[in-house]
């Protein structure tokens, strides 16, 4: 029984996060697919290959709405890459800062767009290890900010801005500012470190680093 309960784990392991992947890259094309509807129905791809073919029944191929949606992003950062794109969003963001509702959502979803995706942004590039909510107590926090202005002038220290997650949803936690000194930088990429917060750190990043000779303890595998 005890090999057979390995066994059937085993096979879960495979099938359930493979499953689950297909169910949401499907369910993402899926919804994607609609956007054809902005097409005009004689030139949807699904009429354009019935056409083609000499079909009698449209020919619906799954994840047109992807390469659409891709060619749209794309065409749309070449336009706002020349001064005239860069003039016209300038005028949308404006006309958008005017609507009081409105500009607190799109200034917010703004700066998170630019947190995520610039990358010359230091913001989640490192996983720190700091002593909160009290010293001797350690807590995995994302490096967030470390150009803090009048925080930092009337701190009267290096410090830095850490978004410390909570457990199991990593989307809210708290802003803590700790000196520089005070902060571990840790090797663990930061989809490793959402991983373990996520599973209530069953889940633990292989260190590939083989620096236990230096660190000031053995790790608790090396004392078995």
């Amino acid at each position: 029984m005890i090999r057979l309960r390995r066994y059937l784990v085993a096979g879960l392991l495979v099938w359930v996060p493979l499953g689950v992947t297909i169910l949401l890259i499907g369910f993402a094309v899926r919804q994607m697919d609609k956007i054809l509807a902005i097409v005009p129905e004689p030139y949807q791809p699904r009429n354009l290959l019935q056409a083609l073919f000499g079909t009698q029944n449209p020919v619906e191929i799954p994840g047109f709405g992807v390469i659409l949606i891709l060619v749209l992003v794309l065409l749309t950062g070449v336009f706002v890459a020349n001064f005239v794109g860069r003039f016209f969003v300038g005028g949308w963001e404006s006309l958008l800062d005017r609507i009081p509702i409105v500009r607190a959502i799109y200034g917010g979803a703004k700066n998170f767009a630019e947190i995520i995706f610039s990358d010359t942004n230091d913001s989640f590039k490192n996983v720190l290890l700091i002593e909160y909510p009290r010293k001797g107590i350690y807590s995995l926090a994302f490096q967030t900010a470390t150009r803090l202005g009048e925080v930092q002038g009337r701190t009267g220290e290096d410090v830095i801005c850490c978004f410390v997650p909570t457990t199991p949803n990593p989307t809210s936690g708290f802003i803590i500012i700790v000196p520089r000194k005070d902060v571990t930088v840790l090797d663990m990429d930061v989809d490793e470190a959402l991983k373990m917060i996520i599973s209530l750190g069953v889940v633990v990043p292989n260190w590939r680093n083989d620096k236990t000779g230096e660190l000031p303890f053995r790790t608790p595998d090396d004392t078995m």
